[in-house]
């Protein structure tokens, strides 16, 4: 803040920026720190363990997530997919892929009669393969 001694005062009209950037630093560290977690998958899934697998691919051009209380997700989709319109959205999804792959990442508390009602979908579809994700078991040094 400046004195003005003596002569004409002048008005100034600039603003005060500090406290503008201050809030703006602010906004921008809350986003950082709330954005992967609003972007995160809500209801994660406990993969099931398997001590023989193997690596996954690179690219998954298609995956099936089910949750334990058995709502599904194909492709990273928000919009929940039901078992009576499940093969049509397969269908769908696999109309730009060459090869009908399917991995399916599934919650280790699903039940398995859920389980097998999918997999005679996926059938039903035309489905060459379904790979099921796994998470890997560690071996315990005994």
């Amino acid at each position: 803040m400046g004195l003005n001694i003596g002569g004409e005062e002048k008005v100034k009209s600039e603003p005060n920026v500090v406290p503008l950037c201050d809030v703006l630093l602010v906004l921008l560290i809350i986003f950082m720190v709330l954005t992967p977690l609003i972007t995160s998958e809500k209801g994660t899934i406990k993969l099931p363990v398997a001590l023989n697998t193997i690596d996954m691919p690179d690219k998954i051009d298609v995956a099936l997530k089910i949750r334990k209380d058995g709502t599904m997700f194909l492709n990273q989709d928000t919009k929940p997919v039901t078992l009576e319109n499940l093969q049509t959205a397969l269908e769908e999804a696999f109309l730009t892929v060459s090869e009908k792959k399917l991995y399916i990442k599934a919650d280790m508390e699903l039940e398995f009669g859920k389980i097998v009602d999918i997999i005679d979908i996926l059938k039903d579809a035309g489905i060459d393969v379904i790979g099921i994700i796994t998470e890997k078991k560690t071996e315990k040094a005994e």
